[in-house]
C-alpha cells in the first residue's frame, strides 16, 4: 500500500515501503506523479516487481511512467529491469558507471529494447526535465556504491537518498523517524560497512546542505522529516568514522589453516592459528 508523503496540486509523492515478502531485505520504492508525468525510483526486483506494478496500474496508466531511476547497481534496486523494459515505455536513468552493466539483467532477445531508452548520469550529476518541473539526480559516489546518485525532487522538497541514511532491524517504515539518538543503534552498523570513508560522507553532506530538503526518504528503512532532524542526521554523518577509516591489518591477514578430526563418524572442522 503507497503512503502519500505530498499532494499539492497535481503533484503527489507516495511511497512503498511493504512490497517484500519472505527473505528480502526490506526496501523502499519512490513513486511521482506531476500532472500526466510520472517517475519511478529504485524499483527493486523479483520480489517487488509484480505487488509494486499492481499498485502503479491502480494509480496511473503505466504507459505513462516517463522514467525509471537507479541509484546504482545492486540487485534489489534494478534487477527487474527487463520487465520495466517490457511492459513499459519509461527511461532508465542509472550512472555512466553502470550502464553497460544492465544488460546482464537483460534476457538476450530482449537487448533491442533498451535501445535509446538508457540515460546514463554523469559523474557530476544531471536535472532531467519532468513535465514543468525537474528531478535533479545528484552524485553520491562511495557512499556504498562507486557509481551512485540521489534524487531530489524541488517541489515537494523531497530527497531520495538511496543507502545514505538507511537504517535496519525495525518496522513502520512509513513512518518518519521520532527520536535521532535512539534511532541511531539502526543505523550506525550499516553506515560504517556500506559508505566508504568520512570523507565521502562530509563532501556529500556539504552539498546536502546547500539544498532546500523537508523530508529524507532512504531507500530502506524510515524516512527523516522536518528541518531539526534532518540537521540531526547531517551532523552526524558529518563526523562518521567509516569503510576505509576502520580498516587494520589485522582486515587483510590471511586466515588460519583448518584441522579435520573425526568424531563419532563425523567430520569436525576447527579453525588453527
Amino acid at each position: 500500500m503507497a503512503v502519500i508523503l505530498f499532494e499539492k496540486g497535481d503533484h503527489v509523492v507516495r511511497v512503498f515501503t511493504d512490497l517484500v515478502r519472505g527473505d528480502g531485505i526490506q526496501s523502499n520504492q519512490l513513486f511521482i506523479m506531476r500532472g500526466q508525468h510520472s517517475a519511478l525510483f529504485d524499483p527493486g526486483g523479483n520480489l517487488t516487481y509484480q505487488p509494486l506494478f499492481s499498485a502503479i496500474s491502480q494509480i496511473t496508466s503505466i504507459k505513462k511512467l516517463d522514467y525509471v531511476f537507479a541509484s546504482h547497481q545492486d540487485p534489489d534496486i534494478i534487477a527487474s529491469l527487463d520487465k520495466w523494459l517490457m511492459y513499459t515505455k519509461a527511461k532508465i536513468v542509472v550512472s555512466k558507471l553502470w550502464d553497460r552493466f544492465l544488460p546482464h539483467l537483460v534476457p538476450g532477445y530482449m537487448v533491442e529494447m533498451g535501445v535509446g531508452r538508457l540515460m546514463s548520469i554523469p559523474d557530476q550529476g544531471m536535472r532531467l526535465p519532468f513535465g514543468d518541473s525537474e528531478i535533479i539526480a545528484l552524485p553520491a559516489h562511495f557512499l556504498h556504491s562507486a557509481g551512485n546518485f540521489n534524487f531530489y525532487d524541488p517541489v515537494s522538497k523531497i530527497l531520495f537518498s538511496g543507502d545514505v541514511g538507511a537504517s535496519v532491524n525495525e518496522s513502520d517504515h512509513d513512518k518518519p523517524v521520532q527520536d535521532f539518538e535512539q534511532h541511531i543503534s539502526k543505523m550506525h552498523g550499516f553506515h560504517s560497512r556500506y559508505m566508504a570513508s568520512n570523507r565521502a560522507c562530509r563532501l556529500w553532506v556539504n552539498m546536502i546542505r546547500t539544498l532546500d530538503v523537508e523530508m529524507m526518504v532512504p531507500q530502506h528503512g524510515r524516512p527523516f522529516k522536518g528541518k531539526k532532524m534532518i540537521k540531526d542526521f547531517l551532523d552526524w554523518l558529518d563526523k562518521l568514522p567509516c569503510g576505509v577509516d576502520l580498516l587494520t591489518k589485522q582486515h587483510y591477514s590471511v586466515p588460519g589453516k583448518l584441522s579435520v578430526t573425526m568424531k563419532e563418524n563425523k567430520p569436525k572442522i576447527k579453525l588453527v592459528k
